[in-house]
């Protein structure tokens, strides 16, 4: 059985983002389930069941006050079961009589009207269509970063957020960080002048799978892992035996994930975006040195006021640099130098600071009552933000315009290096400007009928 739902047409495509990119920050209110109240306990389901999800179930399911799970789905057996006998088990030692159930095709978890929300940490081939279909079903989302594998599915899925009237929460948790979110809010209310260049750090860009085959895996249905990614034989390395305890190396090949750049790079350059108030919108140009193919780092995002971001491999994560100081942030770590002086500064290694004390000092110091403040995750808990966002119907953290944006701008870094070449773009129609490019650039090829929705 394959998803009969159509894909956006060209026109479709460019006028849809314009759309999204201009919703509302409030939604409507609403109840979120056909069978559900405002008061009841969100009813979740999970999707992907490896290291990623292992870890957000329990914390979603912690929450005894607010969320119930109901159902985990996975392609692979082993995976599946195992989640499903540690969340009986954490139900039962509670006392409690739920009992959660298992499948292996996320449109049989769609498809009931018994389920508020899902939790996506699938491979990132399989984000947006499996949100646009849950987003279409009713359903809030929490999906991971990159929340999409394409600038296509970006706009689909802001657009499918904004008809759907739903929630979105991008796994993109560096922004209910207390030293990121500082770190931001520095730049923006201009203590460090104008802006000049900022250097992200992560890893290489993606590159074609190539792995060898190997023997079955016993339970795995293969076909249903691949979904829209092109027909290959089995590889542990694409989805390891049973249940792993470690991140898989499909991220690393460019029909399943973007390399670092869309991992690592989905943090960071949302950061970025964060800094420079660039969440609606995104560069004006990419430029890849030299226009050379198989380049690992150097390519740079150029935004419309001048602002140069270039990608490194090493670094010291986000590292902004403005005409009267600078601001170095990192998970843990945050330096603010403004003309000359040292504001604050935690590296890991200060045995006589810490980073809530030099945040606290910011907070309490130039940051103390701010003409425009960023948003400031209560507690700094990111899965807290999204159940009290489906409540609320506001928007939280990590909206899907944000995800999407920041996606975005990882993929164009990606397509500048597949292909060697510098080009133009226009965030607001989401597309190419000026030659030298290809609209098809912008899709990921679905393999069989699978579609968005």
């Amino acid at each position: 059985m394959k998803p009969s739902h159509p894909a956006p047409s060209r026109r479709a495509f460019l006028k849809s983002g314009l759309a999204a990119s201009a919703a509302p920050f409030l939604l409507p209110s609403r109840t979120w389930a056909a069978e559900s109240s405002p008061n009841a306990k969100i009813r979740m389901a999970f999707i992907g069941m490896g290291k990623q999800n292992g870890g957000l179930i329990r914390g979603f399911m912690g929450n005894e006050a607010e969320v119930q799970v109901m159902a985990v789905c996975d392609v692979d057996t082993t995976r599946r079961e195992n989640a499903q006998k540690k969340a009986n088990e954490f139900y039962a030692s509670k006392g409690r009589r739920e009992t959660v159930d298992a499948s292996n095709d996320y449109r049989e978890v769609l498809a009931r009207r018994d389920i508020d929300a899902v939790c996506i940490a699938t491979p990132d081939h399989w984000h947006a269509i499996i949100t646009t279909a849950a987003l279409a079903s009713g359903k809030d989302v929490y999906c991971e970063k990159p929340l999409v594998h394409s600038v296509e599915e970006a706009v689909a899925v802001m657009d499918g957020v904004k008809r759907h009237q739903r929630i979105l929460q991008t796994g993109s948790m560096q922004r209910s960080s207390k030293e990121f979110r500082a770190a931001c809010e520095v730049v923006r209310l201009g203590f460090i002048g104008e802006v000049k260049t900022i250097t992200c750090q992560f890893g290489v860009p993606g590159r074609p799978c190539d792995l060898p085959e190997e023997a079955a895996e016993p339970g795995l249905d293969w076909d249903r892992w691949l979904g829209p990614a092109p027909q290959r034989p089995y590889s542990s390395v694409l989805s390891p035996r049973g249940v792993h305890d470690n991140y898989p190396d499909w991220r690393l090949f460019r029909e399943y994930g973007g390399g670092y750049v869309t991992d690592w790079g989905a943090h960071h350059l949302d950061i970025a975006q964060w800094a420079l108030g660039m969440d609606e919108s995104g560069p004006v140009e990419v430029r890849i040195p030299g226009n050379q193919k198989n380049l690992k780092e150097g390519g740079q995002l150029v935004y419309a006021n001048g602002v140069v971001v270039t990608h490194r491999n090493e670094g010291f994560g986000v590292d902004i640099t403005g005409s009267e100081g600078s601001v170095k942030v990192n998970r843990g770590r945050i330096e603010v130098i403004i003309k000359g002086q040292t504001i604050a500064s935690f590296i890991g290694k200060e045995s006589n600071s810490s980073l809530d004390r030099e945040v606290a000092k910011l907070d309490a110091g130039i940051l103390k009552n701010p003409s425009a403040p960023l948003y400031r995750t209560p507690g700094g808990n990111h899965l807290q933000d999204f159940l009290t966002s489906i409540r609320s119907r506001q928007k939280p953290c990590t909206h899907e315009i944000i995800g999407a944006r920041s996606a975005t701008i990882c993929n164009l870094l990606n397509i500048g290096y597949h292909h060697g070449t510098s080009f133009g773009w226009d965030p607001a129609a989401m597309t190419f400007k000026g030659p030298g490019t290809d609209p098809a650039w912008l899709k990921y090829s679905y393999r069989g009928d699978w579609k968005l929705s």
